[in-house]
């Protein structure tokens, strides 16, 4: 006769119920692991959707922080758009679209009031190796630095736009467009970033107590 099958035994339960056999996944240690790269993966998978998708999705209730060393992109345009929320507020940005983008030692920063009180994701890159972006679409508030652009035209038609694509306002508005833009010792605020690929060199991420924005 064909023996039974043998019963495998169970691991043991903590006092919360959970198996932590000495094989077993410590599902608590698991957790403070995996939570950091989670919320990397959902801030990175944000930022690398198809271009153009910041002009369309609603933002947070908050703005972020950007800073770098020096950006330098190719195929730049700009035009004022409006960033609607979530909770039915809008503001004004200047929507500004790169083809492509190289930003040095990039920072990126988002202040977060919790329960147990202010918080704040920090994201580093392109230390050593410059982070690479293409079909960049940002909503800016703020922008600090030096500049420097290539075959500039200011006060074009916003919906005649032709220098980066997809890169185009409404008929009637105020835009400008080069044909290259390099900011140095940039920082600026912003609702949304979106580029069709995003490539980090040298990522970190930490989530610290209280206050330690980029700038």
């Amino acid at each position: 006769m064909p023996k039974a099958p043998e019963e495998v035994p169970e691991a043991p339960q903590d006092a919360s119920g959970t198996n932590e056999g000495r094989g077993g996944t410590r599902w608590r240690r698991f957790a403070l692991v995996a939570v950091p790269g989670l919320v990397a993966a959902a801030v990175l998978g944000g930022m690398t959707t198809q271009g153009l998708l910041a002009a369309s999705f609603a933002v947070s209730g908050d703005s972020f922080k950007m800073s770098a060393d020096r950006l330098s992109g190719t195929g730049f345009s700009q035009y004022g758009d409006v960033a609607s929320s979530v909770d039915g507020s809008a503001r004004p940005v200047g929507l500004s679209t790169v083809d492509s983008a190289e930003l040095e030692n990039l920072c990126m920063s988002s202040l977060w009031d919790l329960p147990i009180g202010e918080a704040t994701l920090v994201i580093t890159a392109g230390a050593d190796t410059p982070v690479e972006g293409t079909s960049m679409v940002i909503d800016i508030e703020q922008l600090q630095g030096n500049a420097e652009f290539g075959a500039i035209e200011i006060g074009r038609d916003a919906s005649t736009l032709d220098k980066a694509d997809g890169g185009q306002g409404p008929a009637g508005g105020f835009g400008l467009q080069a044909d290259t833009i390099t900011v140095s010792e940039m920082e600026m605020t912003s609702w949304a970033v979106s580029s069709g690929s995003l490539r980090l060199s040298g990522l970190g991420l930490v989530i610290r107590p209280g206050n330690h924005e980029c700038f």
